[in-house]
């Protein structure tokens, strides 16, 4: 066996988010619940790490106010 090509895991020295939904999104806008649903969020308290990506970015400033941001 050879080795691995083309991992789909981040590289090992690039850097990640950490995002945490830590206020309700009932009574958000629907497309606010629809980035969280993008995120990976569904409960409180639940946490998800993402690669630092402008897209990623964009998600968590639409969506801020919910969520508490770190590094992994």
């Amino acid at each position: 066996m050879g080795p691995e090509k083309g991992s789909k895991t981040s590289k090992p020295g690039a850097q990640g988010v950490r995002v945490t939904l830590k206020r309700s999104p009932i009574g958000t806008p629907e497309r606010h619940r629809l980035v969280l649903r993008g995120l990976g969020l569904r409960h409180i308290r639940q946490t998800a790490v993402h690669p630092d990506t402008p897209q990623v970015r964009g998600m968590i400033q639409k969506v801020g106010y919910l969520l508490e941001v770190g590094k992994p």
